[in-house]
């Protein structure tokens, strides 16, 4: 995030001064957008004030109503030490904002935490310097670990390529990459995340599914014992899905943390997305200490129910080994029922549908 800000203002401070003398910021268009240069540097001092506003306050339902303006007089350079501090406060707001912390944020799925809003906020200085360098015939070329950043946290649904930064110039509607249709409508994805009573499911994103699969914690704080096997092995499968350009988020892993604490206890997911039939299967695993306590039941509970509401799912099933006893009674009591038996490699099938 600093990165970014500090990237955009030295190219942009080129810009400035007695000795500038290229487009005027207030007439030249910036890039593919309808704005002026001026504008666009404006919207990025905005949007960066209104992320780190969401943050600090907590807010839950809508923006806070307020918007910054600029003293009358305001030259380009004033902006310049607008957008270095606004890109402080928001860094500020992140790193003194609990990992739990969701704020909203409309698309698509109305929060994000803070490694959202980062993402987002370096996503705009990113996109919007690059518009704006257009505009004013500059050369901009920021670290491709930047455009990464963006990309592996809220472009789950974008299938990475050779250049970070081009792959999200054309995600965004900038720019074109070879053997792929124009992008002429686009919005990034936050993680999703289910509520239940004791914990909350929350949606794995390419980058923390790339760290468990490298023996890290995927961002979460665990209990001892985790992350559990399964969880990791669903990040590999994850992370193919997310490089083949097939992922769907919210068919995606989701970690089982505990609101009491913010402990990550297990995971939980779907094995991919619906088929032709609405049929999608189920898996979970859970850290030791957190067996015997019904969190499973409890996550595949909520789980399930959001995916039967949706149209493309009419059942969810799992696919347990015949010796399973315990998660056999997770699927029980959360309502599934036991329809078929592979004698052959020793498995039960039960499924949930949705009521006719």
């Amino acid at each position: 995030m600093e990165e970014a800000v500090e990237g955009c203002v030295a190219l942009l401070r080129t810009a400035t001064g007695a000795d500038w003398r290229g487009p005027d910021w207030e007439k030249a268009t910036a890039g593919r957008l309808e704005w002026s240069c001026r504008y666009t540097a404006e919207h990025i001092a905005g949007d960066l004030i209104a992320y780190a506003g969401q943050l600090a306050g907590r807010a839950q339902n809508a923006y806070f109503p307020f918007d910054i303006t600029f003293d009358d007089g305001t030259d380009n350079s004033g902006v310049l030490e607008v957008i270095w501090t606004t890109g402080a406060l928001l860094a500020a707001a992140i790193r003194t904002t609990p990992r739990e912390v969701r704020a909203f944020h409309p698309y698509p799925f109305r929060s994000a935490n803070r490694e959202g809003f980062a993402a987002m906020g370096t996503a705009e200085v990113l996109l919007h310097t690059h518009d704006i360098a257009e505009g004013l015939g500059l050369t901009y070329q920021p670290d491709p670990e930047l455009a990464e950043f963006v990309l592996t946290r809220i472009f789950p649904q974008v299938r990475p390529g050779a250049s970070p930064w081009l792959t999200l110039l054309w995600a965004t509607g900038r720019g074109d990459l070879p053997g792929r249709d124009p992008v002429t409508d686009w919005r990034w994805h936050n993680n999703l995340v289910h509520d239940t009573d004791r914990l909350t499911l929350q949606g794995i994103t390419p980058a923390s599914a790339t760290d468990l699969i490298g023996g890290g914690d995927g961002g979460f704080e665990w209990i001892e014992g985790g992350p559990y096997t399964g969880t990791r092995e669903a990040a590999t499968f994850l992370l193919k899905a997310y490089q083949s350009g097939v992922h769907r988020p919210e068919f995606g892993v989701f970690t089982l943390v505990r609101r009491e604490d913010g402990r990550a206890v297990g995971g939980l997911g779907f094995h991919g997305v619906p088929d032709e039939e609405g049929r999608v299967e189920v898996g979970y695993d859970l850290a030791a200490g957190a067996r015997g306590q019904g969190y499973a039941t409890e996550a595949l509970r909520a789980l399930s129910a959001w995916a039967l509401a949706r149209d493309d799912v009419r059942t969810v099933f799992a696919t347990i080994e015949r010796d399973n006893l315990a998660s056999q009674a997770v699927v029980t009591r959360a309502g599934f029922r036991k329809v078929s038996e592979d004698e052959v490699e020793g498995e039960f099938a039960y499924e949930l549908r949705r009521p006719e």
